[in-house]
């Protein structure tokens, strides 16, 4: 199924939907990930491997991290090329004061918010999509 491109149907049918845990940015510099870790995203960067993953499985692989997120789903299926979404959900985060790392899959977008803040940033979201 092909995902939608019209940034009203996006934003009314975002469905933000915060996931239980705490999320990392680390980095394996040997480009391999941990024995025992479950990254929910991986980018490979000259410096290293990026991977994304519960604060737990950093922390028993003994990863450093800087950075404890919040991970928040948008369950709107929206196309890799649609125009805009990325955008409205930056400026609404923003406007709220929030940073936001945006990762896309395939069928959704995933966003990285302060963790602290999760819940202000879902606020923020679902009020976007009204």
């Amino acid at each position: 199924m092909a995902g939608e491109k019209d940034l009203r149907k996006l934003l009314a049918g975002m469905s933000p939907q915060l996931n239980t845990g705490e999320y990392v940015f680390t980095v394996a510099s040997d480009g391999r990930v941990p024995a025992g870790a479950r990254p929910v995203v991986t980018v490979a960067e000259e410096e290293g491997l990026t991977l994304v993953l519960s604060k737990e499985d950093a922390d028993r692989a003994g990863l450093a991290y800087e950075y404890v997120a919040g991970w928040i789903t948008l369950r709107v299926h929206s196309a890799l090329d649609a125009v805009g979404l990325t955008a409205a959900v930056a400026e609404a985060l923003a406007g709220a004061g929030l940073s936001c790392n945006v990762v896309a899959g395939y069928h959704h977008d995933h966003l990285f918010v302060p963790h602290a803040d999760a819940a202000r940033a879902l606020a923020a979201l679902e009020r976007l999509g009204d």
